[in-house]
């Protein structure tokens, strides 16, 4: 049975009021708990009295039986004094929101960028050719092209005759 200390929600809506308890970890939010062990109301301000209500000895008791915190009430227990520094707790760690966007971006722009240097060593390079190879590849391609006229006008000759 694993327990944890955590927060169960109450109060109406838009003025929440939390019950601090100690409840198993597969039981639901607001559901079974084990016992109860303090209240929070943030809703009161920041110094008030009653704002953070909690009985340290019984969360000691539960955390020496196995209980652990969850991360805001851990946060809560080391403000007023309870555990160290909820810094010392692992968490798994996000990515910042829009993280995978901005990796898609910079993917994006780089592929733009080689693009751009592909297509600019593409025109260096007919520039760069030897001055005598550019008059082969030209008489080259017109006798393609001569080749290929009387070819397109032998089906259109045939067309009218019939």
């Amino acid at each position: 049975m694993a327990l944890k200390i955590r927060l169960a929600r109450g109060g109406a809506k838009k003025r929440p009021f939390y019950r601090i308890v100690v409840a198993e970890a597969s039981s639901p939010r607001d559901g079974r708990f084990v016992e109860r062990i303090g209240s929070y109301n943030p809703m009161l301000p920041s110094g008030h009295d009653d704002r953070l209500v909690l009985d340290g000895e019984r969360a000691k008791y539960w955390m020496s039986k196995g209980a652990k915190p969850t991360l805001r009430v851990h946060k809560m227990m080391a403000g007023i004094g309870l555990l160290d520094s909820p810094e010392i707790r692992e968490q798994p760690k996000k990515s910042a929101p829009g993280q995978k966007r901005l990796d898609r971006e910079e993917a994006a722009a780089e592929a733009a960028a080689a693009a751009a240097e592909a297509a600019a060593e593409a025109e260096a390079a007919p520039a760069e050719a030897p001055a005598e190879e550019a008059p082969a590849e030209a008489a080259v391609a017109e006798d393609a092209v001569a080749e290929e006229a009387p070819a397109e006008e032998a089906p259109a000759e045939a067309e009218e005759k019939a």
